[in-house]
């Protein structure tokens, strides 16, 4: 039996803030928080905050690798590498691609995930391929189809049952029953990469789909008269809303406007990150299209749009702080917990609780990530 006590100016529990104290950390899970001094192993961060470990629900890639690669030794380094951006849970996502290519992806992860040693593979995220063209953004509308039960069931099968969110698009042909289905089976059904009049989508949230993909990308914009899908976003109750908050993707302003429309316990922040994750700028794909990296941002060479991000996960928690758009408390959350619930996999991760995995990240009180923890066991210091 191994165990230990953490130390630290604050802990962010899940309904509090604590000041100083001490929490247990025993054979690899969370023990009980005291304020009294225990007798034992104290590993003293004095000066530094606990949060749990960050949970990214759409990421693409990291470290030259990309998830549409289906190749165990990527997912190893996506999952290695996702550790110094403060994450330790996420779904990997795919991008809309053949029927076939999509078969060997949740193949090889429905296979594979338990071997991956930095941060856990908790499910996965299927962005594509129920899209429609308007709002493509970097998926390929070659392979644009309606929603199919039978090759959803496939795709699930093959992964085990790890497909745990998937995104489509409202206005094609039998969404809204697409999603009861998938609902009524434990299945998040997100709304995306979509030009969907207002009313479309709510048929679709009225139907049970419950998350936006990141919102105002990629999707019909709010407009006086036809409130679009950003209307959607902002309005439909029980909805989560995703966020890109790299400071290229969405205005602070407009960001701002949907954390107050929505409150915090329904924004989700998520890097939507591409393999250029972590590596230098310079030449990359994004699926089949060739993507350049240049000041912090990942466009189509073709065209200029942007494909996907760059972002580490604890930079985005920062970014809102710093906007002044949310508390410290409020931006944890919204990189756990909101992401944890919105593909209920919050009985495994997103929160400090008793008899849970101790995966939690250490944090300058500038909100930078200093060190990450897995299973109580250091694997990441700055």
């Amino acid at each position: 039996m191994s165990k230990y006590y953490l130390h630290a100016d604050r802990f962010f529990l899940p309904s509090s803030v604590e000041t100083g104290g001490y929490l247990a950390v025993e054979d690899g899970v969370f023990g009980a928080y005291t304020q009294e001094k225990p007798v034992g192993e104290i590993l003293d961060y004095t000066g530094k905050w606990i949060a749990p470990g960050l949970v990214d629900t759409h990421i693409h890639g990291y470290h030259g690798h990309d998830v549409m690669d289906h190749d165990v030794a990527g997912l190893e380094a996506i999952s290695k590498g996702l550790l110094s951006c403060g994450v330790t849970s996420f779904l990997p996502s795919t991008l809309t691609s053949t029927v076939e290519i999509l078969n060997e992806v949740c193949e090889t992860i429905g296979k594979h995930h338990k071997e991956v040693t930095g941060a856990k593979i908790q499910g996965i995220f299927f962005e594509g391929p129920f899209f429609t063209e308007k709002h493509k953004g970097a998926q390929n509308p070659s392979y644009f189809t309606d929603p199919d039960l039978a090759v959803f069931k496939k795709w699930q099968d093959l992964s085990g049952g790890m497909i745990k969110k998937i995104a489509i698009a409202p206005e094609r042909e039998g969404a809204a029953k697409f999603t009861a289905a998938l609902v009524n089976e434990g299945v998040s059904v997100a709304l995306g990469h979509s030009d969907a009049t207002y009313d479309q989508a709510k048929a679709s949230v009225e139907a049970g789909a419950s998350v936006f993909v990141h919102t105002y990308n990629g999707m019909s914009g709010l407009n006086h008269r036809e409130p679009g899908m950003v209307g959607a976003a902002m309005t439909t109750v029980g909805t989560v809303a995703e966020l890109i908050c790299d400071g290229h993707h969405v205005h602070p302003v407009a960001v701002k406007a949907l954390i107050q429309a929505k409150t915090p316990d329904n924004i989700a922040l998520i890097t939507d990150c591409m393999r250029a994750g972590g590596m230098p700028d310079g030449d990359y794909f994004l699926g089949e299209f060739p993507v350049i990296v240049k000041d912090g941002a990942a466009r189509l060479k073709n065209g200029g749009s942007l494909a996907g991000s760059i972002l580490r996960l604890f930079e985005g928690v920062k970014n809102v702080v710093d906007w002044d758009l949310a508390t410290v408390s409020d931006a944890i959350y919204m990189a756990t917990e909101v992401l944890a619930k919105s593909c209920h996999i919050d009985h495994v991760c997103g929160s400090i609780r008793l008899g849970r995995a101790a995966d939690f990240i250490i944090l300058s009180d500038k909100l930078d990530l200093e060190e990450t923890y897995l299973d109580g066991v250091s694997v990441y210091k700055k």
